[in-house]
């Protein structure tokens, strides 16, 4: 298939193909015009190539993990980097939790103002929400 028809498929740009391209993520084969032809199997490819992204890898790992997934073996070098990213992950995860406490907070005093004098720390302020219910 042709490049427009697999961003259609995969629901990518033609633009991001290319990169991945670029990237050595994703290998066309060529006419001998030179447009790129994609195999059928090039759809779950770049669904896969999104879904890994999505899971916050960079390229860069991703060039050196897709092979390794194709190989069905993913060496322990490999396998601590992406234990690496899965920490990093739940941390920014766990930070983003906290960013939502605090926003909860300041949403409770703009909804429900009283008397008394705005708390110190947000963070302080949730935990003593948390406490009173």
């Amino acid at each position: 298939m042709r490049i427009g028809e697999l961003a259609e498929r995969a629901g990518v740009s033609t633009r991001a193909l290319r990169y991945y391209e670029e990237q050595r993520l994703l290998s066309p084969h060529r006419t001998t015009s030179g447009q790129r032809f994609y195999p059928e199997s090039a759809v779950d490819r770049v669904k896969l190539i999104q879904q890994l992204y999505t899971a916050g890898l960079n390229s860069h790992l991703l060039a050196t993990l897709l092979p390794a997934i194709d190989a069905r073996s993913v060496g322990p070098e490999l396998l601590d980097r992406l234990l690496d990213e899965r920490a990093r992950i739940r941390e920014k995860t766990a930070e983003l939790q906290a960013a939502g406490r605090r926003l909860d907070v300041l949403i409770e005093l703009a909804t429900h103002p009283d008397t008394e004098p705005c708390p110190a720390s947000l963070d302080q302020a949730a935990v003593r929400e948390a406490a009173a219910t």
